[in-house]
């Protein structure tokens, strides 16, 4: 992003910083299409689709849009449940993903790629606005939240499935960050959205009914933390870039090898770990 000049006009500005807004879009696309993240899904996280859907209670004939919907581990489910639903995703790669998963099952839905700070729907467009562990990566936190309430309508459900700071993947960042590139300016932190003050912050009065409940998710699917370390350096598009961003330094290949190895140690127990995370429901007023 520039910063102003005397000579800057509004509109100059306003053109800059739309121009970066893209650039940065376009890098967590591309963030998301590496790896497999589809694996991720199917293996580990893929479950939390169910969770969410049934607890924003999805009915027949319901609109609903899951925004940051990835491979559509929750639209699915809840096209399932006979709603009408609209994924939307930043990366076009998950969408396609999810598109020839919900073919194989013989389920119809939507999919579309969106940006979650600037959704192409009318207002109180749905009936139900989910977003399992999906928004909580969009930069800026108010812009996604505005979305996800002003495309519900008024009485509408909203949910959203997000990792915690304390809990497993938020570790997961907090040990990867000393190595990552630094954040853009106006960026948040993605598990801020584990924080139930944070998301009632984000909605303020124009949700109602808010509730918010820290859960855990079993895994099972490794039996240190090097194997969990070597299977998301493999799929997952977050630990896949900052490998790349330190890939010319082996000192800190090494000592991020060894960082990340020693949290999955930290959080294995008797082959299982609990990766905590938020649930939130409520209602658009």
């Amino acid at each position: 992003m520039t910063t102003p000049s005397t000579t800057d006009t509004p509109t100059d500005q306003a053109t800059a910083d739309a121009t970066a807004d893209r650039a940065l879009k376009a890098k967590h696309a591309a963030m998301w299409a590496s790896g497999s993240y589809a694996t991720v899904a199917d293996e580990i996280v893929g479950t939390l689709g169910a969770t969410l859907v049934a607890a924003v209670d999805v009915r027949p004939g319901d609109r609903v849009l899951d925004v940051a919907a990835g491979t559509g581990s929750s639209a699915i489910p809840a096209a399932r449940r006979g709603a009408e639903v609209t994924a939307t995703d930043l990366t076009p790669e998950l969408l396609e993903v999810g598109r020839a998963a919900a073919e194989a099952q013989g389920v119809e839905l939507t999919w579309r790629t969106a940006d979650a700070e600037a959704l192409p729907f009318g207002d109180g467009a749905f009936d139900a606005v989910i977003s399992c562990i999906g928004v909580m990566f969009a930069p800026h936190h108010e812009r996604a939240a505005d979305e996800l309430v002003r495309t519900s309508r008024s009485g509408g459900r909203i949910g959203v499935l997000s990792w915690t700071p304390a809990g497993f993947i938020g570790q997961m960042f907090a040990t990867m960050k000393p190595y990552a590139p630094p954040p853009p300016p106006g960026a948040s932190p993605a598990p801020l959205w584990g924080l139930a003050d944070h998301v009632r912050s984000l909605f303020g009065d124009r949700v109602t009914d808010l509730t918010a409940s820290q859960q855990q998710l079993r895994v099972d699917r490794f039996a240190d933390g090097a194997a969990f370390r070597d299977f998301f350096k493999a799929n997952y598009g977050p630990t896949i870039s900052v490998y790349r961003f330190i890939a010319e330094d082996p000192a800190k290949v090494k000592a991020l090898d060894e960082d990340l190895a020693a949290l999955g140690d930290r959080f294995v127990h008797d082959g299982v770990m609990e990766w905590e995370y938020l649930l939130v429901t409520g209602r658009r007023v």
